[in-house]
């Protein structure tokens, strides 16, 4: 056994000798010994504080963070207005997504840890690797896509209802388990109105 073989199973002791990220994508397709070996080597576990930034324009990185526990959101700032675009919880993937498509654009968007969150590192060079030597990562970074398609697809059916309630209800059947783990400001922010309103339809709801 190598020594690049121990340190992963030391790395990983806490995970039964593996990366969380090998089950995430062995539920889209068994994984080849080669793959899980460059995973098990080139993740690494990483945490953020409250409210610390996990990227932003000025911070921001080469990874993409698979979240084991916590919550983080996504937001950005027209003018000095923090408008909240999507919102993440345990086995979700946050982080500068557009570095998988080689964006020359400026990135805009900020990544802020709403709860202490612990999470797996991947690194954007790993990925890029996986996706150019095995046709599997390829299946697998399709299906994520089409994962990560759906849940910007409910974002937006959410934001596009008329109705400042319609909106609240549609949030607590979309994410029932975050109403009471995400402070109201955000929430209020996410659905496109203001504290006030949400108290108000949050009152009446509870009558």
């Amino acid at each position: 056994m190598n020594s690049d073989t121990l340190l992963s199973e030391e790395k990983w002791v806490d995970f039964n000798g593996e990366s969380p990220l090998i089950n995430i994508y062995n539920s889209f397709h068994d994984l080849t010994d080669d793959i899980k070996y460059i995973i098990n080597k080139q993740t690494f576990l990483v945490s953020f504080k409250k409210s610390k930034f996990i990227s932003s324009p000025i911070h921001s990185n080469r990874h993409i963070y698979l979240i084991l526990n916590g919550v983080a959101r996504g937001f950005i700032k027209d003018d000095n207005k923090e408008i909240t675009t999507w919102i993440a919880k345990e086995n979700e993937m946050v982080g500068d997504l557009d570095i998988f498509f080689d964006s020359s654009a400026p990135y805009e968007e900020y990544v802020q840890a709403l709860e202490d969150v612990h999470a797996v590192a991947i690194p954007y060079s790993m990925s890029k690797h996986l996706y150019n030597h095995f046709n599997i990562a390829n299946y697998i970074g399709r299906k994520i896509t089409q994962l990560q398609y759906a849940h910007a697809c409910e974002r937006a059916f959410i934001t596009r209802l008329h109705s400042a309630e319609r909106r609240y209800l549609r949030f607590i059947k979309s994410y029932p388990e975050l109403i009471d783990r995400i402070p109201l400001k955000y929430i209020a922010s996410f659905l496109c109105m203001r504290m006030e309103t949400l108290s108000r339809i949050r009152s009446k709801l509870n009558m």
